[in-house]
């Protein structure tokens, strides 16, 4: 299959095109930069230049392939609500040149956006319009009605894995050390869900191979019961910082712009994903990664 793939450099995206690679498939990468190309090229994929405010270049890039995952998204969480906006753009326009053909579009979104205390399954859909990310499956349902075969592979807020440089544990680890204190919020019971990167790719190429029917929502969550305050307990032990709960107020002196996602409890599950397309994670849980060197490296 040939397979189009945006964010192809990104911590995700590039395990998703080694996976599919391995697995036989002919990928192009979206590439926005010559550094970008050659990241692309490095991995062993084909080259597309543009990016994903880039309309022209997404549609040639979607119509030239026989299926598409879209892992590109622009990490500015400080204008988080923007980069969402965006991103449904970006769906819009792939699946226009999709329409009327059995081609599958992988979307991905966030099982963070259905937050509280009851177990998120696939079968649910967002509740909360007004989240941000929300947009992302709004889109997502205007191309589905459009007859795209579009789906969604939600990633949990703790992707991990070697290479992690800019999701929610090096945030958490950096306003540790800023702050000279590891903290979470009135004790930290809620729960953060996680995935290692590579079994999330190995998910991505399962449900494109399975090519599912419009609206199909996969959950990439191999651990459900994480809670924040082992993370946070965590990273104070590894950077030898003490480790404090805080109010929602002083949570909002500490973590910023940070303290809506440092707050939501995500429970969530991958039962169907699991049973649907045979996905077993085998890669290292988010324990053994933050007790390894891949966040933490000892120094020299």
């Amino acid at each position: 299959m040939k397979v189009f793939v945006t964010g192809a450099t990104g911590f995700i995206g590039s395990a998703v095109v080694k996976e599919l690679l391995a697995a036989g498939h002919e990928v192009t990468g979206l590439a926005r930069s010559e550094e970008a190309a050659q990241k692309v090229a490095a991995l062993g994929a084909k080259v597309h230049r543009g990016d994903i405010t880039d309309t022209a270049s997404l549609q040639s890039g979607a119509a030239a392939a026989d299926g598409i995952i879209h892992t590109g998204f622009i990490h500015d969480f400080s204008r988080f609500a923007e980069m969402c906006a965006l991103d449904g753009k970006a769906i819009d326009a792939m699946g226009e040149v999709l329409i009327g053909s059995q081609r599958p579009i992988i979307i991905t979104g966030g099982t963070g956006v259905i937050v509280g205390d009851r177990v998120v399954t696939e079968n649910d859909g967002v509740e909360d319009q007004s989240h941000p990310r929300a947009e992302t499956e709004r889109a997502v349902g205007r191309i589905v009605a459009k007859g795209v075969r579009a789906s969604v592979v939600r990633l949990p807020p703790l992707c991990h894995g070697t290479g992690d440089t800019h999701g929610f544990l090096p945030i958490l680890a950096g306003l540790a050390k800023e702050k000279g204190r590891s903290a979470m919020i009135n004790g930290g019971t809620n729960i953060w869900p996680a995935v290692h990167r590579l079994d999330a790719a190995r998910l991505y190429r399962l449900a494109l191979e399975s090519n599912p029917a419009g609206g199909t929502r996969f959950h990439a969550v191999a651990e459900e019961d994480n809670a924040f305050k082992t993370v946070a307990t965590t990273i104070g032990e590894r950077i030898h910082l003490p480790v404090v709960s805080l109010n929602p107020e002083e949570a909002a002196a500490h973590f910023g712009w940070f303290a809506h996602f440092a707050k939501f409890n995500n429970r969530v599950s991958a039962d169907i994903t699991k049973k649907t397309l045979g996905w077993n994670p085998v890669h290292p849980t988010l324990a053994e990664d933050m007790a390894a060197d891949v966040y933490f490296p000892a120094k020299k």
